[in-house]
């Protein structure tokens, strides 16, 4: 096994030891439930297009892992799971495939299970353009995540330290022909970054924030000389949301993402997506493939109940459910969030 097949073992490892459900900002919203809605719960009403192709449903099995044999299992399952539950799907970061060409059916076997579903493929930004083209290729990925994960590069003991990435995001754009969506990856997005993103022509990023899996502490985990400080950097989804929804660009939440009323309370934040990895993961490893798909349509389900009791009859209406924020999410914070 190579050190880089090796590092995905670890990750898989290291998110399973550090899952846990737990308080985040999401608890901090309250929506206004209207007592007489007037809806009935339908399944019509949660579906939608994203990118161009009709889905079931207005969340996806967000990027977690590839590059080794059991993340083969792992996102066979994924595949499995999607094209059961008619939901967008993404496999972790492909760049593995630059050097270790051996490794593409890890990450194919993903797209073997749902040929026909929305598929996101998934490299960091110092992949050759001409590589990640040709990934895109051989995975026939739909869209193309490329994440940016400074914080765990720096915790990472073999991590980059040369962030300047902005030239090379926009090489691997320029170089593909399907959409491409900037991730972050559990770190949430401020306002100058997105701010200058829009400046070079993306206009849209999946938030990746703080809330779910933290892969500073993941990295720290592996590392003999850890930098636990960095496991408090990042802002939470909810607050990316709230300054992604001010600078206008179009975004996918993702991180932390614990049930149905949290996909809910993104997307009444303006999300046009919602991304749940490390729930979907320890599903997996507690429940296998029949648990991970009995668990995507069981959100499915209680979505759509959830879009009934709030009068929600198509998912764009989402965005007219009134909010109050709470316990922490006071009116300074985003003001000074989104101040230029």
């Amino acid at each position: 096994m190579s050190n880089h097949s090796k590092r995905k073992e670890e990750h898989l490892a290291l998110a399973k030891k550090y899952f846990a459900i737990k308080e985040n900002d999401f608890d901090r919203i309250e929506l206004v439930r209207p007592a007489l809605p007037e809806s009935c719960v339908s399944p019509a009403t949660i579906a939608c297009e994203i990118l161009g192709k009709k889905v079931k449903a207005p969340f996806y099995i967000n990027a977690m892992t590839g590059g080794s044999e059991k993340s083969k299992e792992i996102n066979r399952a994924i595949g499995k799971a999607s094209r059961i539950g008619q939901i967008p799907f993404a496999t972790g970061s492909s760049s593995i495939l630059a050097k270790e060409k051996d490794q593409l059916a890890s990450f194919y076997a993903a797209r073997e299970e749902n040929p026909d579903g929305l598929f996101f493929a998934n490299v960091n930004p110092n992949t050759p353009a001409s590589i990640a083209k040709n990934i895109v290729k051989e995975l026939n990925a739909d869209a193309l995540q490329i994440h940016i994960n400074t914080v765990q590069e720096l915790a990472m003991p073999e991590g980059d330290r040369d962030f300047v990435w902005l030239d090379k995001l926009k090489a691997i754009r320029d170089e593909v022909d399907i959409p491409v969506i900037i991730k972050e990856v559990g770190f949430g997005f401020d306002k100058s970054s997105i701010d200058l993103l829009q400046k070079n022509d993306f206009h849209l990023i999946d938030l990746g924030g703080a809330g779910g899996t933290n892969f500073a502490q993941i990295e720290n985990g592996r590392s003999s000389h850890p930098l636990p400080y960095l496991d408090e950097l990042g802002l939470s989804t909810v607050k990316s949301a709230l300054i992604a929804q001010d600078s206008g660009i179009d975004f996918f939440a993702s991180g932390g993402i614990r049930n149905a009323l949290d996909i809910l309370k993104c997307l009444v934040l303006g999300a046009k997506s919602v991304g749940i990895a490390n729930l979907f993961l320890q599903v997996y490893e507690n429940g296998g493939e029949d648990g991970l798909v009995e668990t995507v349509l069981r959100f499915e389900d209680e979505l759509a109940g959830l879009f009934a009791l709030f009068g929600i009859n198509k998912v764009n209406e989402a965005t007219k459910v009134k909010y109050a924020l709470t316990k922490g999410l006071w009116k300074e914070f985003i003001q000074i969030a989104v101040d230029d």
